[in-house]
């Protein structure tokens, strides 16, 4: 089956679904700013790293999602950093029609709740990803790590399973390893853990995730940040894919860091290019989280104030 996808923001991760989506024959068109989109619409796009070399040349390309009026999508891909979901998610509110689906490719907490102001739930779909993949320079994206499959779902069981499973194929098919489940909540708040931990430190300390856990004071640091998680998720009666903190830390340093030993943190290359980073939907959600439901977390509130310390002196030095 051929679909027409749109992916809005063509980063690393837009880069990859959109070059391998079109290189398997679907129609694929890409959102993003003027600098990006001059730069793919000259050049096309490019994959390289674990995956093998890819390219493709997208079908359509536009900075203004009111240039695809009348334009009919199957599914919209969203990889917009977690501060831009509410802005894309509006953008994009007056193409979809009531058989579009939405799926939500990011990091952190709250872009599901973002997105829904706009959408309606029954159309949108939660993707953990947990492949790493770096920009090299616009349109082109190096997969360099993955943990475990893309995990597709629908948090209120609002979208067919047939649906969900046809999507799932149809990345399998393009090369991107993906599987369904009914507990995707409990799949994002792993991501949204690990991310928590690894991202945060790996962009202050600026090393790789394998060096961070070789080193007694980083592990303490990521323990801690674990452990805070998992009583804020206790309190709120999140359900996670672990009975305890003591299991997901034996999982965290026995299988998910040394398949991504090599993987330097996506913050860190927002904080080294003058980006806004993401932790106000990571360390900072669970510290809103933490105060909303009564639970301490000191080490997360100074990792997150580390991060901002970092960004701000980086963007004032540019």
């Amino acid at each position: 089956m051929s679909m027409r996808v749109l992916v809005v923001g063509l980063g690393a991760l837009g880069t990859v679904f959109s070059c391998l989506l079109k290189e398997r024959g679907h129609f694929v068109a890409g959102l993003d700013r003027e600098p990006v989109i001059a730069v793919v619409r000259q050049q096309g796009l490019q994959v390289a790293g674990i995956w093998g070399e890819h390219a493709a040349k997208l079908d359509e390309l536009a900075t203004d999602s009111g240039q695809f009026n009348g334009r009919k999508f199957d599914l919209i891909v969203l990889t917009v950093k977690s501060y831009d979901t509410d802005r894309a998610a509006s953008g994009i509110a007056g193409i979809v029609e009531p058989d579009t689906y939405i799926m939500l490719a990011q990091n952190g907490y709250g872009n599901y709740e973002a997105a829904a102001k706009r959408i309606p739930e029954r159309q949108i779909m939660l993707g953990r990803v947990i492949f790493g993949a770096e920009t090299v320079a616009p349109g082109v994206s190096k997969v360099t790590v993955i943990a475990d499959d893309v995990v597709l779902g629908s948090p209120g069981k609002l979208i067919e399973s047939r649906a969900l499973e046809q999507f799932a194929r149809i990345f399998n098919d393009a090369g991107i390893p993906t599987r369904v489940s009914d507990r995707v909540l409990e799949y994002v708040w792993g991501k949204i853990t690990y991310n928590s931990a690894l991202n945060t430190l790996g962009a202050i300390l600026e090393v790789n995730y394998g060096k961070l856990a070789e080193s007694e004071h980083s592990r303490l640091l990521m323990d801690g940040i674990i452990r805070e998680i998992f009583a804020v998720l206790k309190e709120m009666g999140q359900a996670t894919l672990w009975p305890d903190a003591d299991t997901y830390l034996q999982e965290f340093y026995g299988k998910l860091v040394p398949v991504t030993a090599a993987h330097h943190a996506s913050m860190l290359q927002d904080i080294q290019h003058g980006r806004k980073t993401e932790i106000d939907a990571l360390n900072g959600a669970v510290i809103a989280l933490g105060k909303q439901f009564g639970v301490s977390t000191p080490v997360n509130e100074v990792i997150a104030a580390l991060v901002k310390a970092k960004e701000s002196l980086m963007l004032q030095s540019q």
